[in-house]
């Protein structure tokens, strides 16, 4: 509730090579920073001894939603899995600036 969001989630998708983080806001002022283009989000798996990033693709760009943020509106962004180190079952932490989901349980 501290940022402004809930329905946090982090699933495997494309066979095991993405881990896809997901939430949806309550309260877009609060919300912000997980948006923010500016911030370089990462995944944690401490269990694995690694940090995944979000792939910027060259006609696409990075993988995430940066939009400013809408109140009932689901939001997503993927980080890459590559050698898919990162398995479903794993706790995660997601980190975006001095946001923090620790614990997520990786589908």
């Amino acid at each position: 509730m501290i940022w402004g969001i809930d329905s946090l989630a982090a699933k495997s998708a494309e066979s095991g090579e993405v881990i896809r983080f997901s939430y949806r806001v309550l309260d877009p002022a609060k919300a912000k920073t997980l948006n923010d283009k500016m911030l370089e989000p990462y995944l944690l798996d401490e269990r694995a001894r690694v940090r995944l990033v979000i792939p910027a693709l060259e006609k696409v760009g990075k993988l995430r939603q940066t939009s400013p943020p809408e109140a009932g509106k689901a939001y997503w962004m993927v980080f890459s899995n590559k050698g898919r180190l990162v398995k479903p079952g794993d706790r995660v932490n997601v980190v975006i600036g001095n946001f923090r989901a620790n614990g997520l349980l990786v589908q």
